[in-house]
């Protein structure tokens, strides 16, 4: 099963929010093929920014972050035809813009979960399911 991660799952991996959501994100990982996984060049962006404004880490060191995982991931590019489906699904579902480029290019790479706690878990769009890896409930 192909699948994409949001921006909280590689921030958690790289120790935002404390060790145990570190361990946490680090497992969910192993339990997946690296050919399984495809990250949205949109979450590549957002952790640099996290990196530097929440952990307050310098931007090389979170440049060097980043390109650590769009090197050991497929990177989903942001196209014109994400961009589009984006508005649709914000327009329709009323979601965020931002978030909805990650349901969107998750969506073009035939991704059949997006792992995220930034949307509804249990949402489905042209078959692609959120799926809240640090929830307390599990779908």
């Amino acid at each position: 099963m192909r699948l994409a991660l949001d921006t909280n799952v590689l921030a958690y991996a790289e120790g935002v929010n404390g060790e145990e959501r570190r361990s946490t994100a680090l497992d969910i990982l192993r339990g997946f093929a690296g050919e399984e996984v495809v990250i949205p060049a949109q979450a590549l962006g957002e952790l640099f920014v996290v990196l530097t404004r929440k952990a307050r880490r310098g931007a090389a060191e979170a440049r060097s972050a980043v390109l650590g995982w769009s090197d050991s991931y497929p990177v989903i590019g942001t196209t014109p035809a994400v961009v589009v489906e984006a508005m649709e699904v914000a327009t329709t579902h009323r979601l965020a813009f931002w978030d909805s480029v990650m349901l969107a290019a998750a969506a073009q790479a035939e991704c059949r979960m997006l792992l995220s706690e930034d949307l509804q878990n249990g949402f489905t769009w042209r078959g692609v399911t959120v799926h809240n890896p640090f929830a307390t409930t599990r779908i």
